[in-house]
């Protein structure tokens, strides 16, 4: 039985009940446009129920806000004075108020959007009334677009569309010309004032924004009675201007004032504070849910600051950007006319009336600013087809479009056509977020179900931790128990535990944790629990404290979550995310150790980019999770042998962040073409590749063949380049054939037919034929002495193996002799000799005519020696040409490096010790190796040390043979101190040097007590104490060693017996001679630097000889038969300075004679050099020309042979030939 309803005639819509009653009578759909006061939230609903409807369903009333559908019904159903939950009832989230004769339903516009999944055509209702609609939230804008496609089939259904402002015309068009009714006029008139800030926004501080609001409340108090209504953008702006107006404007003295807040996440306690007015004056504090339709009783004044806080889709960074903005006009009236409904009212405006009139007419409908995703998802799921072709009030970008069906493949929810998928069916049905409803899903797959239940209800509903400014660090002290220092999401699970308190009152007030918000999580979450439990999900849970656990639960969270990763940039400290954006974590997170990847509940834009809720991640989650997603990127084939495969290097990208990189992949089945044309130049052509097969081995060595000839001849165009062995295979090896398993299957089948199909023949492989590439030419090894090195030919001009190398065992490095490899090879030896001739001062060369013919008859007339190989030419030509040519006319730099024979030093393991066309500087660098190889040969152990002669007999020579190779062993004994040890040398001439000194070392053991008195005699004078050493053994030389050096016990033996009574009159001999030359040499010193200013081209010549004379250790080397006239050489010299002040014509006229012959033996010295000790020959002519000075200087001193330099000249010829 309808219900007697009564209308206040005061109310604007009352005057319009016929108009409307006939409207919806004769049209379907009805729009009532009237401004903020008119009554038409509460009157339509009465309306229609005085028509009869309500009787064939419920009269269905949507709200924007839940705290609106609960007061509207409230004041609907004490006008129509029944209690709430009969005839008036209301559902909103975690409350239902709906009985069983329940005629008019309030609810929130998402509960009417979730009920159209079980009642597609809404049997439940007979008439929709959607309240607001000028506010566009997503779920209006979906409904109206719904009800359009609707109503052609249920053509009993009656809706009716209301809007507080003057855009009615937009509806109408929708609903094919729907009616529309204005209800105009407020119950007062509203004045309006302009207060802006500081005159000038762009210039305000906050003091003066914080003033402004506080004069504005003041004044408004001033005007009278009522109560006073503040919008301000967010609960963060209200709870500060609740601190500016409680310092800034405090009440007047005797008046009674408190300030309440109100936003939609109140406590319904707390709402229900702000619709009790008491007996004080209040200051409502109210976001923009105050705008519309909840009337706040008794308010006769409204503050407008002019802003709202406004949610904005990035669809560049997919991410949502809560900021500050100005407000509409529309919204602007909306607020003014708040404060008409009681009285006269008054509105102050915190901004100009120029900014005013230059703020867009309507704010933009949330469709335009939001994520599609949801609103494709539900259309998709209802059969509604493509969203683009939905009926909505505004059609949405093509870019927001695509961006929602992004992010819903992103959830796996549609496929590449863009139909739903089953996980898109399976989120259809779930009255959530599509994100958490796919961490859910994918929970479900990971067992952990009981844990996601609790961190998805906690992601919908607000942080129930609470943090006063004045409380902050005990906040944070209590808040740290919750907290898990990899994952903010974790800490929900604990923080869960704060419902099963015993007394959850005390608890919350002590740990700064909201209650309502807890029990408003917990009602999310008893919610949650039951869709899934209707839904047939089985419960499962894990351990979150281990690792298993740890990650079921993140990877679940990733399902829902991977356009929201980041990598850390450890140089700035942010983390890149999808599509290369920057955000930083939360100050706010709990994560004290984020790792180098994250994942975030969302990423909010306030003053920067920042991730709120984030965990650290395993990129390899990422891969398990994201593998749809995942972009990859194969890089850089290549053939590799080990696989015998076409490899590249991969990297995974999703939403262009590196997940991994550098992954070896076959890259065969990704690019066939390329992989086969890779596999055939690096195996086939290049060689690359192990195979039995009897073709590759062939086809191999006939080319390494053909590249020895090119190497040799130095001609690097005998062998056909690569495109043409390519071409014979690619001619051969059918398409498809890419590594080398199916090669080797293709293979094996192929040449049962044609056994040779794939050998290569010398015709095939050869431009032309290498003339004069003989094996005697070039031989594949050296034969130098007992020995045979190979040699290995090489053409690359500029590289250190350019030309022929000598390979030489350490062991047998010096064993090669110098002078025998200037000769290389006879392939290489004309070309050689005509670059050293080409390189002769031309006075000589011209005298040799051609130089090729030159070249060509000295490689056929001399053959190879070790004599160096300047020497052997410059013998040629005196023979052949009568022409005098010093060996150092041929400058050894003339020829290019590659005919300079170079040595390639290998160890036991033919590994390289070293490279180098200096074979001497080779010799010196490795000569620890060298011996060490030959006496690990001979003698592996350390050697014995000897005190005396107890070694044996020591052989001149010893040959080892040793894998093929002969080794040459100089035996000596070797000086260790204080005694001897024996050893083996591979050069005679440092064997015979250690040996001397070894056997030195016998002799003073032997003798060394009458060494000991020597010592003591030569220390009491001056001269000779520094030189004692050398002269004990000068004395012990000519004692015991002028007869040579002894090889046996025996003798030894008899040189010591012979000595040893001689040994003390030597000493002495050698101690007056010493001391005469050491005199004389004083004296001289004296002479050279009276003259050097006079003369000082003779002084320096004479301090060249005195050097030369008395070199370093010059006693001790110098042998006895020369010793004894270094005095007359030194008297001789001293004697030319007496003769030079007299006559220095004559000086300088000797000094000519003698210059020539000094300077051959020095070049001659410095060529031999290289090769090892002088000869004695040499040595006997510099004695020679010592006396040549005696001579020509100092005649009357007298020389034991006769000399001049012209006798000396011809000697140096004979010595020469």
């Amino acid at each position: 039985m309808t219900p007697h309803v009564a209308f206040d005639p005061a109310l604007p819509i009352s005057a319009r009940r016929d108009e409307i009653r006939s409207a919806l009578e004769h049209n379907p759909v009805v729009i009532v446009c009237g401004e903020t006061g008119s009554g038409k939230t509460t009157q339509i609903p009465k309306i229609l129920l005085e028509m009869g409807r309500g009787a064939n369903g419920l009269i269905g009333h949507t709200q924007p806000r839940r705290i609106a559908a609960r007061s509207v019904a409230a004041r609907i159903a004490e006008e129509l004075k029944t209690e709430l939950g009969g005839l008036v009832g209301y559902k909103v989230r975690f409350n239902d108020k709906v009985g069983a004769h329940t005629a008019i339903k309030l609810m929130t516009d998402g509960i009417l959007l979730a009920e159209t999944q079980g009642d597609p055509q809404l049997r439940a209702y007979d008439t929709l009334v959607i309240d607001e609609a000028h506010e566009r939230s997503l779920n209006i804008d979906f409904l109206l677009g719904y009800l359009k496609q609707l109503l052609p089939r249920r053509s009993d259904l009656k809706v009716v569309i209301t809007s507080a402002t003057i855009d009615a015309e937009k509806f109408s068009r929708h609903f094919n010309a729907a009616p529309v009714i204005e209800v105009t006029g407020r119950l007062y008139p509203v004045e309006v004032r302009y207060r802006p800030v500081g005159g000038d926004a762009e210039d305000t501080t906050r003091d003066e924004e914080e003033q402004a609001l506080a004069d504005a409340v003041q004044e408004l108090c001033r005007e009278g009675a009522g109560d006073v209504l503040v919008f301000l953008p967010g609960e963060r702006e209200i709870r500060d201007a609740a601190e500016v107006l409680r310092r800034l404007a405090p009440a007047r003295p005797g008046e009674a004032r408190e300030i309440l807040p109100l936003y939609a996440r109140l406590s319904s306690a707390e709402q229900d504070r702000v619709f009790r007015p008491g007996g004080a004056r209040r200051v409502v504090l109210a976001t923009n849910v105050a705008e519309t339709s909840l009337t706040v009783p008794r308010i006769r004044y409204v503050v407008d600051t002019g802003q709202a806080r406004v949610k904005r889709y990035s669809y560049r960074n997919k991410v949502e950007m809560l900021r500050v903005e100005d407000i509409s006009q529309a919204a602007a009236q909306q607020r003014a006319g708040r404060c008409g409904r009681v009285a006269d009212g008054v509105c102050i405006r915190l901004y100009s009336e120029a900014e005013f009139a230059s703020r867009p007419a309507y704010t933009d409908p949330e469709l335009l600013r939001s994520s599609l995703a949801a609103v494709i998802l539900r259309a998709l799921s209802l059969g509604l087809g493509k969203v683009e072709a939905f009926a909505l009030l505004d059609a949405p970008a093509p870019r927001a479009i695509a961006d929602g069906y992004a992010l819903l493949a992103e959830l796996g929810a549609v496929d590449e056509g863009n139909e739903l998928t089953g996980i898109g069916r399976e989120l259809a049905r779930l009255p959530l977020d599509p994100r958490i409803g796919r961490m859910l899903i994918a929970a479900r797959d990971a067992h952990c179900v009981e844990q996601m239940l609790v961190i998805a209800a906690a992601l919908s509903v607000q942080d129930p931790r609470q943090r006063p400014l004045e409380q902050a660090a005990a906040a944070d002290e209590r808040h740290a128990r919750f907290a898990d220092e990899r994952s903010d999401f974790l800490a929900f699970l604990k923080l869960w535990q704060a419902l099963e308190q015993p007394n959850p009152r005390r608890y919350c007030r002590e740990h700064f944790l909201s209650l309502p918000r807890l029990r408003e999580w917990r009602d999310v979450h008893r919610q949650l629990a039951a869709v899934l439990d209707e839904l047939g999900w089985r419960a499962s849970s894990v351990n979150p404290a281990k690792p298993e656990g740890h990650g079921a639960i993140h990877r679940a969270l990733l399902a829902g979550l991977l356009g929201n990763v980041g990598m850390k940039h450890e140089a700035e400290g942010n983390y890149t995310g999808a599509r290369g954006i920057k955000f930083w974590v939360h100050p706010g997170s709990w994560t004290r150790k984020p790792g180098k990847w994250i994942v975030a509940a969302e990423l909010l834009e306030t003053t920067r980019l920042y991730a709120r809720t984030v965990a650290s991640i395993d990129p390899k989650w990422l891969e398990e999770v994201g593998a749809h997603l995942l972009r990859r990127h194969p890089e850089r084939p290549h053939w590799e042998r080990s696989r015998a495969q076409v490899v590249a290097l991969e990297r995974g990208t999703l939403y262009g962040l590196a997940v991994y990189t550098d992954r070896r992949v076959h890259y065969g089945p990704v690019e066939p073409q390329l992989s086969r044309e890779i596999f055939v130049r690096s195996a086939l052509v290049e060689g690359d590749y192990d195979t039995r097969a009897p073709f590759f081995s062939h086809n191999q060595r006939l080319i390494r063949e053909i590249e020895r000839l090119e190497h040799k001849s130095r001609r690097p165009d005998i062998l056909v380049d690569d495109e043409l062995i390519f071409a014979f295979y690619d001619a051969r090896v059918p398409q498809g054939i890419h590594n080398g398993a199916d090669f080797e299957r293709w293979r094996k089948e192929a040449e049962r037919g044609e056994p040779r199909l794939l050998h290569l023949s010398r015709e095939d492989l050869m431009r032309h034929e290498a003339a004069g590439i003989t094996t005697e030419n070039f031989p594949h090894e050296l034969a130098l002495g007992a020995n045979r090195f190979a040699l290995e030919y090489h053409f690359e001009p500029r590289s250190p193996r350019d030309g022929v190398t000598l390979a030489v065992p350490v062991a047998l490095l010096n064993q090669v002799p110098a002078a025998r490899c200037e000769w290389l090879v006879p392939g290489l030896l004309k070309e050689k000799v005509q670059a050293l001739a080409k390189g002769m001062p031309q006075r000589l060369r011209h005298r040799l005519g051609p130089l090729a013919g030159f070249a060509q008859a000295f490689a056929a007339a001399v053959p190879p020696s070790d004599t160096p190989l300047a020497l052997a030419l410059a013998r040629y030509i005196r023979a052949e040409f009568n022409l005098e040519v010093p060996a150092d006319a041929f400058r050894p730099d003339s020829a290019p490096p590659h005919l300079h024979m170079n040595f390639r030093v290998l160890d036991e393991h033919a590994r390289q010790l070293g490279l180098d066309r200096n074979l001497a500087a080779l010799k010196r660098e490795l000569a620890a190796h060298s011996e060490s190889a030959l006496r690990e040969e001979v003698q592996p152990g350390p050697g014995e040390r000897h005190t005396a002669w107890t070694c044996g007999d020591l052989d001149e020579l010893m040959e080892i043979r040793r894998g093929g190779q002969t080794l040459l062993g100089y035996p000596a004994l070797e000086d260790s101190g204080d005694a001897v040890v024996l050893q083996v040398y591979d050069s005679p001439e440092k064997a015979r040097a250690v040996h001397r000194e070894g056997v030195k070392r016998l002799l003073a053991i032997a003798f060394r007590e009458r060494l000991r008195e020597l010592e003591r005699a030569l220390s009491r004078d001056a001269a000779l104490s520094a030189h004692k050493d050398d002269l004990i053994a000068a004395a012990l030389e000519r004692t015991f060693l002028a007869a040579g050096l002894p090889m046996t016990q025996a003798d030894f033996a008899r040189r010591v017996a012979e000595g040893r009574n001689r040994f003390k009159l030597i000493a002495q001999e050698l101690q007056r001679l010493a001391a005469a030359i050491l005199a004389e040499h004083a004296q001289l010193q004296k002479r050279i630097a009276a003259a050097h200013k006079a003369f000082p081209q003779a002084a320096e010549d004479v301090r060249g000889q005195c050097a030369r004379l008395l070199a370093p250790h010059w006693l001790a080397r110098t042998p006895w038969e020369r010793l004894q006239h270094l005095p007359r050489y030194l008297k001789a010299a001293a004697a030319r300075f007496d003769k030079l002040r007299a006559d220095p014509a004559r000086d300088a006229q000797r000094a000519a004679e003698l210059a020539p012959l000094e300077q051959v033996l020095r070049r001659e010295v410095a060529a031999r050099s290289k090769y090892g000790a002088l000869s004695p020959e040499l040595e006997q002519f510099g004695w020679l020309l010592e006396e040549l000075r005696v001579s020509l200087f100092a005649q009357e001193l007298r020389t034991p042979v006769p000399v001049s330099a012209k006798r000396l000249a011809k000697l140096w010829q004979s010595m020469r030939q």
